[in-house]
């Protein structure tokens, strides 16, 4: 718990100095080097989609503005990379088709988020985001089928819980400017629900190491500060300061649970199955 606590509290001061918890890689990086990689890379898409629309709107309403535009910089590099990537080690023609429709998608997304945000432009970036949501799942989803072990799965289930922190602060940024529709509650309540399913999946796998653990107590920890300012907005609330407070905890909730996935990978073939089995009960 001592440990938790002082992690908790070296988040919270990194928060007021880091733009970005998931940096950019140099455009010289590596390819991918095998499948799990390929599955933990094709997921973060999942949640590179969600977090550029969350900042974009974030930097229109002038919500934690600085860090939410180097946010948004970095999020784009990133993207441009991993998909090149992806694209180079797509190991079907099935996969590879759909990278393609992933990559005209994102020639239309770019575009957008290079502009000055406007409530008008915003809302064609929450449609844009929904596309590469859509699209990017496809995808990690081949590359998980194409896995011959249970592993792909676990890092899947552990990765999606990246682009559920960002779909929920992107959603709330969405209704907070005026971006919503009669499906936008319902969508908020379906991504709660799914993000707190997998973390008791996850927490109950026999094979999660200890370090899992506190990692995932800490997120858990996160977890009631973001759903606070949530329910704030849901209640009829619109402060700066839940605004503020849900972009910062959707990034340290994706640290962490970016984090969590890199130590799920880790696991040897044997541990990951079992966990993976745990986690689809």
């Amino acid at each position: 718990m001592a440990n938790i606590l002082r992690r908790h509290f070296m988040l919270h001061c990194m928060a007021l100095f880091v733009a970005s918890t998931v940096r950019a890689r140099p455009a010289h990086a590596a390819g991918i080097a095998n499948l799990n990689e390929a599955i933990n890379k094709a997921g973060s898409l999942r949640m590179l989609s969600q977090r550029m629309a969350k900042a974009y709107c974030q930097i229109g309403q002038n919500v934690w503005t600085d860090n939410s535009r180097r946010i948004l910089a970095s999020s784009i590099d990133l993207y441009q990379t991993r998909l090149n990537e992806l694209k180079a080690f797509a190991p079907s023609s099935d996969i590879k088709a759909t990278y393609a429709d992933l990559d005209a998608n994102w020639q239309r997304f770019h575009r957008l988020l290079d502009t000055v945000p406007s409530l008008a432009n915003g809302q064609r970036v929450a449609e844009l985001s929904e596309e590469s949501l859509r699209i990017a799942h496809l995808a990690t989803t081949q590359l998980e089928l194409s896995s011959p072990t249970s592993v792909g799965r676990l890092i899947n289930i552990a990765g999606r819980q990246r682009m559920l922190s960002q779909r929920l602060a992107k959603l709330y940024m969405c209704r907070q400017w005026g971006i919503s529709n009669p499906a936008t509650d319902t969508e908020m309540a379906l991504a709660k629900r799914e993000f707190l399913s997998a973390m008791d999946a996850l927490a109950h796998a026999p094979e999660s190491t200890g370090k899992i653990g506190d990692e995932l107590s800490l997120a858990r920890h996160q977890w009631m500060f973001f759903d606070n300012s949530l329910m704030q907005q849901s209640a009829g609330n619109k402060e700066t300061y839940d605004a503020v407070n849900v972009a910062t905890t959707s990034e340290r909730i994706l640290e962490i649970m970016d984090h969590v996935t890199g130590l799920y990978a880790q696991l040897p073939a044997p541990a990951a199955a079992a966990a993976a089995r745990a986690a689809r009960r």
